[in-house]
């Protein structure tokens, strides 16, 4: 069953997981970290959206 639709509040803050397929790594090497940190940064400029701040791990992210 899929998880229920999230309620969006203006000025709400998020906090956001991802994670790998069975718990295996999504970052391998050091140019996947900067490959993920340049398209987060792209990203809160294209949505306008805050990163307060992220962790990244070999096998998930709490950006």
């Amino acid at each position: 069953m899929a998880r229920p639709w999230r309620i969006e509040y203006d000025g709400a803050l998020y906090h956001v997981l991802s994670r790998g397929n069975n718990r295996q790594d999504i970052v391998v090497f050091d140019k996947d970290r900067h490959v993920f940190i340049d398209t987060l940064g792209q990203m809160a400029e294209r949505f306008d959206i805050d990163v307060f701040a992220y962790v990244l791990m070999n096998n998930h992210t709490h950006p």
